[in-house]
């Protein structure tokens, strides 16, 4: 049966604890949690009693009634030839007995002892499996199987070519986007080792990936309640203050790697919020699109810059110390899927669309530098190299997934491949190793591709220059949202 997987985020190495916690609840804890679970799912489990006494009555479940009036007719001649009395009696056929058929077979105490038992127990492996190594990085999905979702936390280690699942959390809702973040919002200002998961609520969970078997985040941004409709009249682009959360799911997270406290999320309630996470609180809203906002991300060096995404065309890039004046917009073909910055061009960014165009475009410029027609359908994956300055990655419902050369804004395809996992939904590239790649779609799981080993990818950017980003306080391109006018708008049709 399929297990769809939603999202995708990579953990560098060396950042999660080696040895992590393990949940200790005392009883208190434990009823706690049970009564929550309980207020949680009242509401629902009452309606549904209540609708199946009002009902039960009427309703008759197809064969139980027939089955139970043949019973009834049964007479005492036709149970007869069932022999039920002697039902548990076995059948004896001969005379050999079961010792006698073990007689010969050599008999040790313990595993110890055994010579033709080479692994003695599994404690050791299971004990290696649970260390996680400096050299390991965590692959993070969110699944969604039949009966519930689940956060898997995978370890891949490149240098041994090792990948499995190391543990998993049971989430409350379908996710639909992660984001790994190092803020700790504790007084003592350590960093720590978290992921921000939005689903189709509209709360945005943060778990530890330090701790293993945890029943419930550190902390949640949001709330389900109910929001009281606003009055009619203009809408502004920001509020500040009077926003307490987002009132559908949220599509998508970006954390802001200069200003760590700050995380961004996309909406289906056309809002894009930014989150203190020291309070727990919005600092701001942004509401500029008229349609659900899919996807976000802040710029790479640039503390104050966020583009986003929407179903209604069109990407809105902001300045974020003063929004409502300073921003640009650009409109597309279709639905924006994907967008991401390009970390050697920091003043460029790609953004994909939902009939399978990839755009590339310089935030101070209103054309953009291409337009590529990448993919028959969505284009849900848009993923540039780590490393590799000019190597794209996307991935799309159409199946498949494609390896780009975009140097010199002259992209060329380099290969394609059908990865078998159906409508793919997701695609992360890892910050430590260039070329490899990890990808979700409707089945088959998580999967992860050392493009590296195909010989296409090898000839044009085996010997290309590795580019590490070591400072996120790097020149780059200053104040790309204030350069523009108030509320510029560009048409992209295709």
């Amino acid at each position: 049966m399929s297990c769809p997987v939603t999202c995708a985020a990579w953990v560098r190495c060396g950042v999660a604890k080696e040895t992590p916690d393990k949940v200790q609840l005392s009883e208190e804890e434990l009823k706690r949690l049970i009564e929550e679970a309980q207020d949680r799912l009242g509401d629902g489990a009452d309606g549904s009693d209540e609708g199946q006494m009002e009902h039960g009555t009427n309703v008759a479940i197809p064969g139980r009634a027939k089955s139970s009036h043949n019973n009834e007719d049964l007479s005492d001649d036709e149970l007869d030839e069932y022999d039920l009395e002697n039902y548990d009696e076995e059948e004896h056929t001969g005379d050999l007995k079961l010792g006698d058929s073990l007689a010969t077979l050599a008999v040790y105490g313990s595993n110890d002892h055994d010579p033709y038992i080479t692994l003695k127990t599994t404690d050791q492996y299971e004990e290696e499996d649970f260390l996680i190594k400096p050299s390991d990085n965590l692959v993070l999905c969110g699944r969604a199987d039949k009966d519930y979702c689940s956060l898997e936390v995978h370890v891949y280690n490149h240098e041994e070519n090792s990948f499995y699942v190391h543990h998993d959390i049971i989430l409350p809702a379908y996710p639909l986007s992660l984001e790994w973040l190092n803020f700790d919002p504790s007084p003592d200002e350590s960093l720590g080792n978290y992921v921000a998961v939005g689903n189709m609520t509209p709360v945005i969970d943060i778990w530890d990936l330090d701790i293993v078997e945890s029943l419930e985040p550190v902390f949640s941004l949001g709330s389900k309640k109910e929001k009281k409709k606003k009055k009619k009249g203009k809408k502004s682009l920001s509020s500040e203050g009077t926003v307490k959360g987002h009132t559908d799911a949220v599509l998508d997270l970006s954390w802001n790697k200069q200003s760590r406290n700050v995380l961004a999320s996309a909406s289906a309630d056309n809002t894009v919020i930014l989150w203190d996470m020291s309070v727990g609180k919005p600092a701001a809203s942004l509401m500029l699109h008229t349609d659900k906002v899919q996807t976000l991300q802040f710029h790479p060096f640039e503390t104050q810059t966020l583009i986003s995404g929407s179903y209604d065309k069109s990407a809105v890039l902001y300045d974020c110390r003063n929004p409502q004046d300073n921003h640009r917009m650009w409109r597309f073909s279709g639905q924006v899927e994907r967008v991401t910055w390009n970390h050697f061009s920091p003043c460029n960014f790609l953004a994909s669309t939902e009939d399978g165009f990839v755009y590339c475009l310089d935030a101070r410029s209103d054309k953009p530098l291409f337009t590529l027609k990448a993919h028959d359908e969505e284009v849900s994956g848009l993923q540039l190299s780590s490393q590799i300055k000019g190597c794209l990655v996307t991935s799309s419902a159409d199946k498949y997934v494609k390896i780009w050369d975009i140097l010199g804004d002259r992209p060329s395809l380099i290969h394609s491949r059908d990865m078998k996992m159906g409508v793919l939904f997701c695609a992360a590239c890892c910050p430590d190793f260039p070329f490899v790649f990890a990808f979700g779609g409707e089945r088959e799981g998580l999967r992860v591709w050392d493009i590296s080993k195909i010989s296409a990818v090898n000839e044009v950017f085996g010997n290309r220059e590795r580019h590490v980003l070591a400072s996120p306080n790097s020149v780059a391109c200053s104040s790309v949202a204030s350069s523009s006018s108030n509320d510029l708008e560009t048409a992209m049709e295709s």
